[in-house]
């Protein structure tokens, strides 16, 4: 009988080994063909694509895979091995891919300008799309329809707001969550800065009014409080596309996870309803008004394209998340930097002082007379850029001119499809544009810099709609804390300024650059 079975079962065998090795001979010559397409310009070779996936639960392995923060973790280290402002990255696995990383700021500036020939790559944004399609993860028509429904309430109105509501924010946390302390520790400073920006994009984004005391209260028909909900839903994104929804519910971690996303969508559900049923009707100039007017028959412009429900939700979704993370996360790396650098933060502090010397609220106007702080947040998001890769993907076969250290030009050929990389990271640290790029320096943005290689919010047409209303939340709260309270770094004994440089400023990749861990300690100045 085990003979009978030998035979066929040796056979299978033989054709699975003839079968991987076929399936491996294709894809090293595919491999080849990739490398060979690019005119074998130098760069990173592996077999795991590092957006992948799998590359989230892999450690960076040589020849394997770069892992998920190797665009960040590298800075300019890649290019200043091959000598060029850019670079190859080729792979084989889930399907071969041609990859450029650029942080040359001239060709950027082209790929960003020509937004025709180098599209966003919707693939890739999937996960934002969880509850519809939204103005992040559309391309042509359809993010031109949800660009103009969104544009009108970033105007000076709404900044207004913004500044307004930043400032009063931060008063009551200073007035009731600091109230009679003097020394304030905070073992995790970014779930402060989420808490700020939370409350600010609840406002002047969706007219919704979340003090600080609400932190805690569960409201009825929910398990668990708005701001924990978006807490996990933004630090479980990731997982939420990776897992299937009944596999969630397999592990006590994730079952919370999932629970924040149907958490979340009731809320913005409500806030849906309640808008819609509310007896006064109040002309409104937040971003959520600008959306319910798109989903409403009776106020569309004939001709104008009605959002559906499922658009509704996303534009909603995507606007809370992104609207308050980035911010938060480079307000807290900001306050970290100040931090570990007394020395800036009293030059920033004296700069403060000298506008607002009896201490009363900045007003709107003023913002501009506060460079210091607008420097100290550029050079913060130089440092630690909210989203350090940004991806386009090349509609067409085309070239790139880059010219090395050495003066040398070349053409470098770049097939269609290829994935195109602005390296933001590898930008913002590169020494042909940035003195010293490692050092935490403001008052470089106090002369004349470099602007086409500062690319934090992007640029071109794709670049951030609300880069003003960040810029002006930032500047209202970091202007506002600094004049109350001195940052210092919660220190552990024995550790090197290297040593706790390094401990407070870890990172990890989600869809944004995020602290890892960042102990602070706020003391009110005299």
């Amino acid at each position: 009988m085990n003979r009978l079975f030998a035979a066929p079962i040796a056979m299978l065998a033989t054709l699975t080994l003839v079968v991987v090795l076929l399936w491996v001979v294709q894809k090293s010559i595919e491999f080849y063909q990739n490398v060979k397409a690019v005119g074998n310009h130098p760069g990173n070779r592996t077999i795991l694509w590092h957006n992948h996936l799998l590359a989230h639960f892999l450690p960076p392995i040589r020849g394997l895979t770069s892992g998920t923060n190797y665009v960040f973790n590298k800075k300019y280290a890649v290019y200043e091995q091959t000598g060029w402002d850019i670079v190859t990255c080729i792979s084989s696995f889930p399907a071969p891919r041609v990859e450029f990383l650029i942080a040359d700021a001239a060709i950027i500036k082209d790929v960003t300008v020509a937004h025709v020939s180098f599209p966003k790559p919707v693939f890739l944004y999937r996960a934002l799309s969880i509850f519809g399609s939204n103005i992040v993860a559309s391309e042509g028509h359809t993010w031109k329809k949800y660009r103009k429904i969104s544009a009108p309430a970033f105007s000076d109105r709404n900044h207004r707001l913004v500044w307004e509501e930043s400032l009063n924010t931060t008063r009551d946390l200073i007035n009731t969550i600091w109230k009679g302390k003097d020394v304030v520790e905070i073992d995790r400073v970014d779930d402060i800065t989420l808490q700020i920006a939370l409350n600010v994009i609840g406002v002047a984004g969706f007219g919704r009014k979340m003090p600080w005391q609400a932190d805690t209260v569960v409201p009825p028909g929910h398990t668990m409080a708005f701001h924990d909900a978006m807490r996990l839903v933004s630090t479980g994104i990731i997982l939420r596309i990776t897992v299937t929804r009944w596999i969630m519910g397999l592990i006590p971690k994730w079952v919370k996870v999932r629970a924040a996303f149907d958490e979340l969508e009731l809320y913005m559900l409500e806030m849906i309803r309640n808008r819609r049923t509310t007896a006064k009707k109040e002309e409104r100039y937040d971003l959520f008004s600008n959306l319910l007017d798109a989903n409403d028959d009776e106020l569309l412009v004939e001709g104008e394209a009605k959002l559906t429900d499922q658009e509704l939700l996303g534009n909603i979704f995507v606007f809370l998340l992104a609207g308050h993370e980035t911010t938060a996360h480079t307000l807290a790396f900001t306050f970290a930097l100040l931090g570990l650098y007394p020395d800036q933060q009293e030059i920033l502090y004296r700069h403060i002082k000298s506008i607002i010397p009896n201490g009363r609220n900045p007003t709107f106007e003023e913002m501009p007379l506060f460079t210091h702080s607008i420097a100290v947040l550029y050079e913060a998001l130089r440092l630690f850029p909210s989203v350090p890769p940004i991806p386009k993907i090349s509609a067409e076969d085309t070239v790139f001119v880059s010219t090395n250290k050495a003066g040398e030009r070349k053409t470098i050929p770049v097939p269609q499809g290829a994935m195109i990389t602005i390296d933001v990271a590898g930008l913002h640290y590169n020494p042909r544009y940035w003195k010293d790029p490692e050092v935490f320096n403001p008052s470089r943005f106090l002369g004349d810099w470099p602007r086409e290689a500062f690319v934090p919010f992007s640029q071109g047409a794709r670049a951030c709609i609300g880069r003003k209303f960040s810029e002006t939340e930032s500047v209202a709260v970091l202007t506002m804390l600094i004049s109350k309270y001195k940052i210092t770094v919660k220190e552990k004994p024995g550790e090197t300024f290297k040593e706790r440089k390094e401990r407070v400023l870890k990172t990890r990749a989600s869809l944004t650059l995020m602290p890892v861990h960042m102990p602070l300690v706020f003391s009110r100045r005299e």
